[in-house]
């Protein structure tokens, strides 16, 4: 299926691996030029030059750390100094560490807002004029199922990617008669180095062997099973596309049937 978006310029976060990687390589399909960022440059470089060289699309990257206040600014100016504008953003980045609920801290949560929150929406902020001057434009802030249903130990990152939501859902009835579009997508337990790592600590924790843990959060899952990174990015790359362009301000669940209340 064509989602109409050969020639659209678009940023995508956290793109070194997981899900980002993954929405990455969605895009280029269907032939949008990229500009990819995350923390590590030098696997950026590396990812440009591939989906460029597979896709025959542009494709640029910036390292920058959504931890950094100027992140911001500096993906956004080097986006359009190499596209002279961008048409799709999609807002994503890693998770804070778990933590006791009862034992976070000021600073704690100060990362994580500044992770999760202030550093995207600055982005978006920064990127929506353009969008809203040429009458089309796509955002789409990659969640958690966490923000529906928070999980115990991950209270950083439930609070963080909540204040992002409530952000996307304010804006998106402002810019809606514009043109652009602002939606969630809710991973559930993806097969990402994320959730190994989740598993391996809970293990750690807990004192139990990690098939053990995994074998617990597949038992949760109606499919049994985690998760392909490609599964969600499918369903992100046509929240970017014309098909979704009467879809703004909803948040979508793709867990496999993990939560049992309604999406």
């Amino acid at each position: 299926m064509d989602l109409g978006i050969r020639g659209r310029r678009a940023v995508v976060g956290g793109a070194t691996a997981g899900l980002g990687a993954a929405i990455a390589a969605a895009l280029a399909a269907e032939g949008c030029d990229l500009v990819l960022t995350a923390r590590r440059g030098d696997v950026l470089a590396d990812m440009a030059s591939g989906l460029s060289s597979e896709h025959g699309v542009r494709a640029s990257a910036v390292a920058a750390d959504f931890l950094d206040r100027h992140a911001a600014a500096q993906i956004a100016a080097h986006a359009l100094d190499a596209f002279g504008g961008v048409d799709i953003l999609v807002l994503n980045a890693g998770g804070p560490p778990p933590v006791d609920p009862s034992a976070t801290n000021a600073a704690g949560w100060r990362r994580a807002f500044q992770m999760l929150a202030l550093t995207p929406i600055d982005l978006a902020t920064r990127l929506l004029p353009g969008m809203r001057e040429r009458g089309w434009g796509r955002i789409v802030a990659v969640g958690s199922y966490s923000i529906r249903q928070p999980v115990d130990d991950l209270a950083y990152s439930n609070g963080g990617r909540s204040a992002l939501m409530a952000w996307m859902k304010t804006a998106s009835r402002a810019v809606a008669a514009d043109g652009v579009t602002l939606n969630g997508a809710f991973p559930g337990r993806h097969a990402t180095a994320r959730i190994e790592h989740l598993d391996r600590l809970t293990a750690e924790r807990t004192g139990r062997a990690v098939d053990a843990v995994r074998a617990d959060h597949l038992a949760a899952i109606p499919m049994r099973r985690y998760g392909e990174p490609a599964e969600f990015a499918g369903y992100v790359a046509y929240l970017c596309s014309d098909r979704a362009s009467y879809q703004t301000g909803t948040f979508t669940t793709i867990d496999g049937g993990l939560l049992t209340g309604f999406p």
